[in-house]
């Protein structure tokens, strides 16, 4: 079982920045690829972005990609997601996931990043990110 628990959302300025934080614990941190997602008022949940296991590749949507950037600390079990150039259609509740497949995560290539939702096991609580106009 692998638990995520996000923080650093909150209300920000059109332009402005946050950081998200995801904290993981319950697995070996490195055996687990990582993604973001997130889920607007009266939308789908979607894809943000996704960091494989060995924090080498990583993977963006097109509408955040040069604005956010997904890095990990395999040392510190977390993984962050960095938005700066925030905009009013970036408001949402963030969500972090992680991937575990196979014993000790060895089913998913240490290369790997995945970009949908079903390709995730576990998912954090979220956390509200508002971007005012």
């Amino acid at each position: 079982q692998v638990q995520l628990i996000e923080s650093g959302g909150g209300l920000v300025q059109a332009g402005g920045s946050l950081r998200l934080s995801c904290a993981a614990s319950g697995r070996t941190f490195s055996t687990l690829a990582m993604g973001w997602f997130r889920r607007a008022p009266g939308k789908e949940r979607e894809f943000v972005a996704a960091i494989s296991r060995d924090a080498i590749n990583t993977y963006y949507e097109l509408s955040v990609k040069g604005r956010f950037t997904i890095v990990r600390d395999n040392a510190k079990n977390t993984v962050a997601l960095q938005m700066n150039s925030l905009k009013p259609e970036d408001t949402a509740v963030y969500y972090c996931a992680a991937r575990l497949r196979g014993p000790n995560g060895l089913g998913t290539s240490s290369g790997s990043y995945f970009y949908a939702g079903n390709d995730y096991d576990y998912w954090g609580q979220g956390t509200q990110v508002t971007v005012s106009s």
